[in-house]
């Protein structure tokens, strides 16, 4: 008996083939990126600018070599430009990335209100000389974020303090001529545990009456903490929107004025001094002017996000192109919103009218 040499044809016997003389359709095979980031000039941007606000929100994010400069409309949170750039920026990038910017924005009668970006040094001067009727807004959260940083670190100091107040104790049991250096020190370090547990009270921007009760019992014996959390509750009404920015910057100064008083306290909130935070205070005269540069920090988020999931866009040009197709995505998610809306409504009547003729019918009208 033979053994048999030929491999079966198919699964089941039959010849396997293509009922379709052309070749197989090669729609998707080929990436996009090069005719998506010409069209970020020039459709794109135009479809864009039909909606821009006047509100700019700028920043850089940085990919290892590279850096990613953008420019995002505050109000509708779309990116409007980019520059990827393989050195670190200086104020000559920044500049060449808004110059073509605004001849965009003059060529279709556009005029930029207001630009919020963080505290970097990269802005001021380019924002002065490239928009100059623009005002330049500071982000609020960065500035917030340096004081709160302060405080807290203020607080672990006072922890590192106390610890090394504590009395040295011998190993085992305390002996009775040190067991009132034994209770000193248990009480020394529940005060630290206190102090850890509960440092986010020091910067927490409303406070229950619980919490303020908590805050006085470990900070008792601790006045310059006290004055710490005083300050902090000054700096958050800084930023009421009931107020205007003149009112706010007085206000600012009465508070610099008290800080320089506590020589202990001073010496910890250097921050307050910084120019970038009389600029957090530029959108109290401005209704629609953001406070903060949310808008572009999105956009940094969604870009960070892409290059943990893909490891080869790792060059300048496939990350102009990666971000060039994702800008296009963003702009057609609503009109892709509204057509999955649309499918939906119509599946969802067509269901209801199957349902309707399949009762009819089982009841015999």
């Amino acid at each position: 008996m033979g053994c048999p040499i030929a491999r079966p044809v198919g699964t089941s016997g039959g010849i396997i083939g293509s009922s379709y003389p052309s070749p197989p359709f090669r729609t998707g095979s080929r990436g996009r990126g090069k005719k998506g980031e010409a069209r970020i000039q020039t459709e794109y941007l135009d479809e864009a600018l039909k909606t821009f606000s006047g509100y700019l929100a700028a920043d850089e994010v940085y990919d290892g070599p590279f850096c990613v400069l953008a420019l995002v409309d505050n109000h509708s949170f779309q990116r409007l430009a980019y520059r990827v750039l393989d050195h670190a920026p200086n104020q000559q990038d920044v500049r060449d990335f808004f110059a073509p910017f605004r001849a965009h924005l003059d060529a279709r009668g556009l005029k930029v209100r207001a630009i919020t970006t963080d505290g970097s040094s990269l802005y001021p001067d380019v924002i002065a000389e490239v928009f100059p009727g623009a005002a330049h807004q500071v982000c609020q959260f960065h500035v917030l974020k340096e004081i709160t940083q302060a405080v807290l670190h203020a607080v672990a100091k006072v922890r590192k303090e106390l610890k090394a107040k504590q009395p040295p104790l011998p190993r085992g049991r305390p002996s009775k001529a040190h067991q009132a250096a034994a209770r000193t020190a248990k009480r020394t370090q529940q005060r630290i545990a206190d102090l850890f547990d509960h440092r986010h009270l020091f910067v927490q921007h409303h406070l229950t009456p619980a919490e303020r009760k908590t805050l006085q019992r470990i900070t008792r014996g601790l006045p310059h903490l006290r004055t710490l959390r005083q300050i902090m509750d000054e700096v958050y009404r800084l930023f009421d929107r009931r107020c205007r920015t003149e009112t706010a910057l007085g206000k600012l100064a009465r508070l610099r004025r008290r800080v320089r008083r506590f020589k202990r306290v001073g010496r910890t909130l250097n921050k307050l001094f910084t120019p970038n935070l009389q600029k957090a205070l530029t959108f109290l005269n401005d209704r629609l002017l953001p406070s903060t540069s949310n808008a572009v920090e999105r956009s940094n988020r969604r870009f960070r996000k892409a290059q943990r999931s893909v490891y080869c866009v790792r060059t300048a040009r496939h990350i102009r192109q990666r971000i060039a197709l994702d800008m296009q995505r963003d702009q057609h998610a609503p009109s892709r919103f509204a057509t999955l809306q649309t499918l939906h409504v119509i599946r969802a009547r067509a269901d209801k009218r199957n349902n309707d003729a399949t009762v009819s019918g089982k009841s015999g009208f």
